[in-house]
């Protein structure tokens, strides 16, 4: 079993080392008691795949491309809020979490500049999209999709815990809107767009969609 509570820990040790950065050490406002709202958004009840182990995953991906964003602190934080909102029978949970880091953030003590960064960021996970050069959001971008590229298992994994959260929707209905979105996915000239992901997670990535994509025909 995983232990939520050392897990729990490390991320508001994560989360704290993040503010401080934004904010270039100034210790004051406390950032815990954001912590605390933002770790019981992440443990939600009608969360199956977005859930406190995805954040981590997220935030360890970021770990693993850093070097390649331009502000590594803005892009940790972009991944505490990028599904801080998160309903499955909802259309605008990114746009709602950017909102909530736009409100959040100021009373933080983090500037406004890079606050409307960290919501520009939220707000590019709706299209996974970032536009040449922009270092920042292909960080983001491929630490969210790098479960793509996750090994047979996780992947399954991954997939069925989708399917758990859209538990409301019907067999069909559920297979005709998942398989659009991983046609919209394989349709992409590039899943991961930092150099890292493009070497180690692209392929297998496409080997797993299309894998899923034939599941679901069947």
């Amino acid at each position: 079993m995983p232990d939520h509570h050392a897990a729990h820990a490390d991320l508001r040790t994560r989360w704290h080392h993040t503010v401080l950065a934004a904010r270039d050490g100034i210790p004051e406002p406390d950032p815990m008691p954001y912590a605390e709202n933002l770790l019981a958004r992440w443990a939600e009840p009608q969360r199956r795949y977005h859930t406190t182990d995805h954040l981590i995953a997220v935030l360890d991906h970021i770990d693993t491309l850093v070097a390649h964003a331009e502000d590594p602190a803005a892009v940790r934080l972009a991944a505490w809020f990028h599904d801080a909102v998160y309903r499955p029978d909802r259309s605008e949970n990114e746009e709602r979490s950017a909102a909530l880091a736009e409100l959040a953030l100021p009373e933080l003590g983090i500037d406004d500049a890079r606050t409307a960064e960290v919501a520009r960021l939220v707000r590019l996970t709706v299209t996974h999209a970032p536009e040449p050069g922009d270092t920042n959001g292909e960080v983001l971008c491929d630490a969210d999709l790098a479960i793509l590229a996750a090994g047979p298992e996780a992947y399954a994994a991954y997939a069925a815990s989708v399917r758990e959260e859209y538990g409301f929707v019907p067999d069909e209905t559920f297979r005709e809107g998942r398989a659009a979105v991983l046609r919209q996915l394989l349709g992409l000239p590039r899943l991961f767009r930092t150099p890292h992901g493009q070497a180690e997670w692209e392929a297998r990535a496409r080997q797993n969609l299309t894998t899923e994509l034939d599941l679901l025909r069947v």
